[in-house]
């Protein structure tokens, strides 16, 4: 009921995935669709990602499995970190395949009876989650004695997007650990696949690219990306107020002269962030206008001066509004964080509504 919500483009999902996988063929594009697909709705994501050329999903959690497999997506889902070990019956029920980095796990998973393939994770300098490459053989020794079949092996790079020396060096510590023929294996995410084409192997789990976004700047002159998603709401309150008019909480700005403040039915509980209050900026009728004053929990104030803006009138927060775009990049740079964050953030409040442009 709120005119406010995420557009959701799942044609520039489809595009971005077939760009991708053109680049780094013959290596298969896993979409990684974990928490919610990048805030962009994990099922509608998941869908067109396998219609763009992915053959395999992953996920972080069981739950984000189970989700999928709700949704009908009967393709391959790799959960990238062990779970809690009672989780394991459910791994084995819904069929999704598990990462493997202890031999408590592998001894849980075959007490749950679990019958499927497994992908084996080694630590080459994450630091995180996996296997140490001194702890290697024991492990493989010790899944292989529960039963368990090895499917896949892998490793995680920390610093793809800014370190090519320290990525190199995890991709010869994974040759140098790994001695074994497997049906899959995979090291790179989506920098690691577009900027070391020795790390693409048979997999590479691509996350950030598949939702348009760039993961450092030199990826954008390896392949072409759309942003998916869009950031739209209404003006809801139009008011005329007097030079040095303080608005919202905190009465952080003056107005500099007399102008016409308007009110956005969104706010920091819905990923608009309170942070961007003195740099924020939003799009009316294709114009950028800076924000009048404090991001609110529901509402924000936008000074558009002598515009001419009524109630009702569409605003874009991330997007493209005639030749004025705003990015989830934009956003981070003046947060100082990343994309990531930015399209994670946005809320459960803000209903996603997806098109097939």
């Amino acid at each position: 009921m709120r005119p406010t919500w995420a557009e959701i483009d799942l044609g520039a999902i489809r595009r971005n995935v077939a760009a991708i996988a053109d680049v780094i063929s013959p290596s298969e594009v896993c979409a990684v669709v974990k928490a919610d697909g990048y805030g962009h709705g994990d099922a509608p994501v998941a869908m067109a990602a396998i219609d763009g050329g992915a053959t395999r999903l992953a996920v972080a959690l069981v739950e984000e499995g189970i989700r999928l497999r709700e949704a009908g997506i009967e393709d391959q889902i790799i959960v990238l970190s062990e779970p809690d070990h009672e989780t394991a019956p459910e791994l084995a029920a819904w069929e999704l395949t598990p990462s493997v980095y202890t031999a408590d796990f592998a001894h849980a998973l075959s007490s749950a009876g679990f019958a499927g393939g497994v992908h084996v994770k080694l630590d080459t300098g994450m630091h995180r989650v996996g296997v140490s490459p001194h702890d290697w053989p024991e492990l493989i020794e010790a899944v292989r004695s529960h039963g368990l079949a090895i499917e896949g092996v892998f490793t995680h790079f920390a610093v793809a997007d800014e370190d090519p020396e320290f990525t190199q060096m995890q991709i010869d510590l994974f040759d140098e650990v790994v001695d074994m023929d497997v049906p899959v294996t995979h090291l790179a995410n989506t920098p690691g696949a577009l900027l070391f084409p020795d790390a693409r192997r048979d997999m590479c789990r691509i996350g950030l690219g598949i939702y348009g976004l760039h993961p450092c700047a030199d990826t954008r002159a390896v392949v072409d990306l759309v942003p998916a998603m869009s950031v739209i709401t209404h003006v809801s309150h139009v008011q005329r107020l007097p030079a040095g008019t303080r608005p919202s909480y905190g009465r952080i700005k003056a107005l500099e002269q007399e102008s016409t403040v308007v009110t956005i039915p969104i706010g920091y509980a819905d990923g608009f962030w309170r942070n961007l209050s003195e740099s924020g900026r939003v799009l009316i009728g294709g114009q950028s206008h800076p924000l009048a004053g404090t991001v609110t929990m529901d509402q924000t104030v936008i000074d558009v001066r002598d515009t001419d803006v009524a109630v009702g009138d569409q605003v874009v927060l991330v997007g493209d509004q005639g030749d004025e775009t705003i990015t989830a990049d934009e956003w981070a740079d003046k947060l100082g964080t990343i994309s990531y964050e930015i399209v994670c953030s946005i809320g459960p409040r803000v209903p996603r509504r997806y098109s097939n442009e």
